[in-house]
């Protein structure tokens, strides 16, 4: 297969040549990966691949032949997105999805059925989605999308093939950003690159600020060490409450961009200096290494990481807003005594 446009993943991309040159690719696949890893690009290849009408298997997907073109643009008429609105895929969404199927492709050989945000659905919906996987006819295949591969049922995990995207290096991330945005500074590239920890899709929102999440979660995360910095658990409080308007994605962003300035703050508290360049975040992760312990930072990257991973168990913005407020709050968090 070419699956060159995918940066990195050479175990990945070996397992899929393999598999293609040995039976073709599967009806089913579960694409595992943290949110900017490439699921949706690599989503997007198989499901050219599967209607590309290239003769050469290696050659697929080809991206000229007018299907491929068509997935590449996403109007192709036999590949089918759910879930991209962000909110939880429904059982109503699967068993329409599954009458669907049952309806012949359209012009391809295929029909391709893209889940985003698999992790989303409730027992009922993986259920009849399990149906689907069982009993759905030969020409049906299906990409479940997660950034967390364990919150779907253990039936429906053993009905499909997992394929698990790994972050990139910096230097694979600049060599791609460098061929996506030629017209952008170097420096700039490079900080991105440095940034995004190995996913590409954090790097291409900084670069292109595609409306107000980046930005939302990035002012938020210094405004939360602000708060921390302040010692007022009715301050930390007050923000917290704020937090439960934001949806699931916002605030695993706000999580993501903490954890940065924390890294960085501790970077600095060893007497380093940070890879940022960005002088509003160096200032505030400067600030927070001067009025924070390093336990209380410590405890506030660990924080964001269980909170990260309970956002992708479907914990709603309430329980986590909730969760983080009462983690952070207490002695372990005070600030630093003035020297």
């Amino acid at each position: 297969m070419d699956l060159s446009s995918l940066c990195g993943n050479l175990p990945l991309k070996r397992q899929l040549d393999a598999q293609t040159a040995r039976r073709g690719l599967s009806h089913a696949y579960i694409l595992s990966g943290a949110p900017g890893s490439g699921r949706t690009t690599l989503a997007r290849l198989l499901a050219a691949a599967m209607v590309c009408e290239a003769q050469d298997d290696a050659r697929k997907p080809c991206g000229q032949c007018p299907p491929c073109k068509k997935v590449l643009a996403g109007i192709h008429p036999d590949v089918q997105t759910t879930g991209e609105d962000g909110k939880d895929i429904t059982v109503a969404q699967v068993r329409q999805l599954r009458a669907d199927a049952y309806i012949r492709p359209n012009e391809a050989p295929r029909k391709v059925y893209v889940l985003k945000n698999a992790q989303t659905m409730n027992a009922s919906a993986q259920n009849a989605m399990l149906k689907l996987l069982e009993e759905g006819p030969a020409y049906a295949a299906f990409f479940l999308l997660t950034d967390n591969a364990a919150a779907l049922l253990q039936t429906v995990r053993s009905r499909c093939e997992t394929l698990s995207l790994a972050p990139v290096t910096a230097e694979e991330a600049l060599t791609w950003l460098s061929r996506r945005y030629p017209d952008k500074p170097m420096d700039l590239l490079r900080q991105a690159a440095g940034r995004c920890e190995g996913l590409l899709g954090r790097a291409v929102a900084e670069l292109e600020e595609s409306g107000g999440e980046e930005s939302q979660a990035r002012q938020g995360a210094m405004e939360l060490l602000r708060r921390l910095e302040e010692g007022s658990e009715l301050a930390l409080a007050e923000f917290c409450v704020g937090l439960e308007k934001w949806d699931r994605e916002a605030l695993t962003a706000l999580l993501e961009e903490t954890l940065l300035l924390v890294r960085d703050a501790l970077v600095i508290q060893s007497g380093a200096a940070p890879a940022e360049q960005d002088s509003d975040r160096r200032a505030a992760a400067a600030q927070a290494a001067r009025s924070l312990t390093g336990r209380a930072l410590l405890a506030v990257a660990d924080t964001c990481e269980t909170l990260r991973a309970a956002a992708g168990f479907n914990t709603g913005a309430g329980h986590l807003a909730g969760w983080l407020c009462a983690a952070l709050a207490g002695d372990g968090l005070r600030p630093r005594s003035p020297a």
